[in-house]
């Protein structure tokens, strides 16, 4: 079994949690969102930021608008929606449950 394969898996999983919790705070870049989520090392590669966000504005859990840039093409910024609020509030829970749940199996001795 390969083991980055499953850590990258576990990181993907999570990545939609993370996503939309970084959104929520206000208006961001995608560059922003792409920094922040390295440096936490949830993101492994860009690539797979682009379907993702693509995913949950077609869900209607983002939205975003173009902003002109004076040093290149216009922006994008993504918000969340109050759509996106409700289905990152159910992660959240989801999240503390599965950690709650966790933590009971692997701190046993």
């Amino acid at each position: 079994m390969n083991i980055a394969n499953t850590q990258i898996q576990m990181r993907k999983g999570l990545l939609e949690l993370c996503v939309l919790h970084i959104i929520s705070r206000g208006e961001v870049y995608t560059s922003d969102l792409i920094e922040e989520l390295t440096q936490a090392q949830i993101i492994v590669v860009e690539g797979t930021l682009y379907p993702l966000l693509n995913r949950l504005k077609s869900s209607e859990l983002v939205e975003y608008r173009w902003v002109e840039s004076e040093s290149g093409p216009p922006r994008k910024y993504y918000s969340i929606t109050d759509q996106g609020k409700e289905f990152l509030e159910t992660l959240q829970d989801t999240w503390n449950s599965l950690m709650n749940s966790t933590q009971a199996i692997t701190q046993k001795k």
